[in-house]
């Protein structure tokens, strides 16, 4: 097993690489010279050049020791993100930002898991039913409904005009109370896409032979969904569930900023409308590095929780 780890970590040096390679490319090359930007309109020429002195602007872009692409893959490797446009260091940014994302994205991830896997267990026993008929219906009119609306929809009428919610973000509210709407509203419009997923891949176990032989030894329908249907199926759902993970980390854009949660979503929004390019970087890079990972976390769950995957 350790060197399966160890070979599959190699694996990712050159794809890592790729990405810091590609994000160069899109932020000191296509981007170009943003120093005049960051100086602004008014500022002096010695102004301009002090700043990209100071972002290493004025180094070669490449074939150098010293140049803008190896400063930029030392700085990546060692997580020196560099100061965003309002000089603060963006590290710090992004650490004050993952406590509200993860308080906003960890119970709407585990809300829609849970209750997707649980009722696609029980929709796909009842098959061909009313109830199967009447869920996939729903589902896909939820997936039609754009998220925006769902938004909306919680702000005006469970906020606004019942008073269930807060309506807005506000740091002297416990996490709980800022958070609930935007959990629930989460979990609603998640359920969709997840139920009609894993509804099929419990279908497809469900017309195994060996279902129908642990029905025939008189086993209880329970037993046999939640002990060996759910148990089969464990390839595809953790393929879904690990590569979701890291997105837990990077916030959800709409949400925070419709409820004004300072998480990351709100961050790389702020970010991208302020063409804030070094906080831009840093995510882009962030969210990268965390899908490569548990890329190879989804590999080793596999041969965990399936006996003919092996290792070798």
């Amino acid at each position: 097993m350790a060197a399966y780890i160890i070979r599959r970590l190699l694996y990712t040096i050159p794809i890592v690489f790729g990405v810091l390679l590609l994000t160069f490319i899109l932020f000191n090359m296509v981007g170009g010279d943003i120093s005049a930007e960051i100086a602004g309109k008014s500022a002096s020429k010695e102004t301009i050049e002090e700043i990209r002195k100071e972002r290493g602007y004025d180094k070669p872009l490449f074939f150098s020791w010293d140049s803008q692409f190896v400063s930029h893959f030392e700085n990546a490797l060692t997580f020196n993100l560099g100061r965003a446009l309002d000089r603060e260091p963006v590290i710090d940014k992004i650490k004050r930002g993952v406590m509200p994302s993860l308080a906003l994205t960890v119970p709407m991830f585990f809300g829609v898991v849970i209750i997707s896997v649980g009722l696609s267990l029980i929709i796909a026993f009842v098959r061909g039913s009313i109830w199967d008929v009447l869920t996939v219906v729903i589902c896909v009119a939820g997936m039609s409904i754009p998220f925006l609306s769902f938004i909306l929809f919680g702000q005006y009428f469970l906020a606004y005009k019942w008073g269930l919610f807060p309506i807005f973000f506000s740091p002297d509210l416990a996490t709980a109370q800022y958070v609930a709407l935007p959990v629930l509203i989460g979990i609603v419009t998640g359920l969709g896409a997840n139920l009609r997923f894993y509804r099929t891949v419990m279908l497809d176990e469900m017309r195994s032979d060996y279902v129908r032989t642990a029905f025939a030894k008189g086993l209880g329908t329970g037993r046999v969904l939640f002990k060996h249907v759910l148990k089969n199926a464990m390839i595809p759902i953790i393929t879904r569930i690990v590569l979701a993970i890291p997105f837990l980390f990077l916030g959800s854009l709409l949400l925070e900023r419709f409820f004004g949660i300072p998480g990351l979503g709100y961050l790389m929004i702020e970010a991208i409308g302020s063409r804030d390019y070094f906080v831009i970087n840093a995510m882009t890079y962030i969210s990268a590095i965390l899908f490569v990972i548990f890329n190879v976390i989804t590999d080793i769950c596999y041969a965990l929780v399936d006996p003919r995957v092996s290792f070798e």
